[in-house]
Order: C-alpha cells, then structure tokens, then sequence
C-alpha cells in the first residue's frame, strides 16, 4: 500500500508541475498575443503575465511540498521541529504568492474599477491573516519543542515505554518522570 500511495503521490507532483509550467506557457503566450492587439495596453499584458508567473509559483510550490513530503519521505517519522519547519517553507510561499497576487488585483483593478477594489482588498487580509496564523502555529510548536525536546525525546521515551509493555520489561527500569541520570 505504500508504493501505491507513494505512487498517487508522485502522479498527482508531476501533475501539478505540469500545470505549472503550462500556466507560465500561456501567460507568456497570452502576453504576446496582446502585445499587437491596440486595445489592451502593455501594462495590463504585464500584470496579466505577473499573475500567471505567481500562481505557477504557487501551484509549482504545492507539487514541490508534495513531492519531498510524501514521496521522498513516505512515513519516515520526522521531529516536530522538522515538521514545523517544512511547513513553514511551503506556507511562507503562499502567503508571499498571495500577497503578490493581490498587489497585481489592486494595480489591474485600480486601473479599470476603483469601486472594485473591495475585492482585492479581501485578499489582502486574508493573506494577512494566513500570516498572523503563520505566526501563532510557530509560536505555539516552539513552545511546544521546548518542552518536549527539539528531536521528540518524549515521543522517543513513549515508544521505548510501550515496547517494554509490550514485550516485558527486560533489563533495569527507568524513572517515567524524567531524563535518564
């Protein structure tokens, strides 16, 4: 089952690195067609382009995340902190993605609809908020990590707790309560 999911994995990866790629593909090709049309003018080819470019990013990011976390990885155990740490990469690309995204709306939607720009608005914070959320789950896990232990000691210690249950306590007992001295 494994290779299976493995496998779903690296088919859904690759599926998405394409979509990248074919989104940054039809940005350039759209950016191009408009180039020699006279009724759309050279900035709003560009902020087109620009948007395109960031949702490849993001999408290609996305593919990228999955990739490395679950196919290279698999059910490999990892440390909270590595964890906290992988996903902070992957979400920091989306906010970032985000907030650009919503700096190209403003730029189109100023040019075209000042009444509009409610919308791009919404995106802004929302993009704020994502990084607000960013903000407390590091906070939180660091907490978390300093009490635990930075490789999952306690985790560790459970599992070697359950084994001994399991399979009868052999050797010297150690202290539940503390680190070994």
């Amino acid at each position: 089952m494994t290779y299976l999911t493995r496998a779903v994995f690296a088919g859904a990866s690759l599926l998405l690195m394409l979509a990248a790629t074919a989104l940054i593909g039809f940005g350039v090709k759209e950016a191009l067609d408009s180039i020699g049309a006279p009724e759309v003018s050279g900035a709003d080819a560009v902020l087109d382009v620009l948007g395109y470019v960031i949702v490849a990013i993001a999408v290609f990011d996305v593919a990228k995340y999955i990739f490395e976390d679950e196919v290279r990885r698999g059910n490999e155990r990892r440390s909270a902190a590595e964890a906290r740490r992988s996903l902070t990469k992957f979400l920091s690309t989306i906010v970032i993605a985000l907030f650009l995204e919503a700096l190209v709306v403003v730029f189109k939607t100023a040019r075209e609809d000042v009444s509009q720009l409610i919308y791009p608005t919404a995106l802004l914070v929302a993009a704020v908020l994502v990084l607000v959320g960013l903000g407390v789950f590091q906070r939180l896990s660091a907490t978390v990590e300093e009490k635990v232990g930075d490789d999952d000691e306690a985790e560790d210690r459970a599992d070697q707790a359950e084994h001994r249950a399991a399979h009868g306590a052999k050797g010297p007992a150690r202290r539940a309560s503390g680190p070994k001295r």
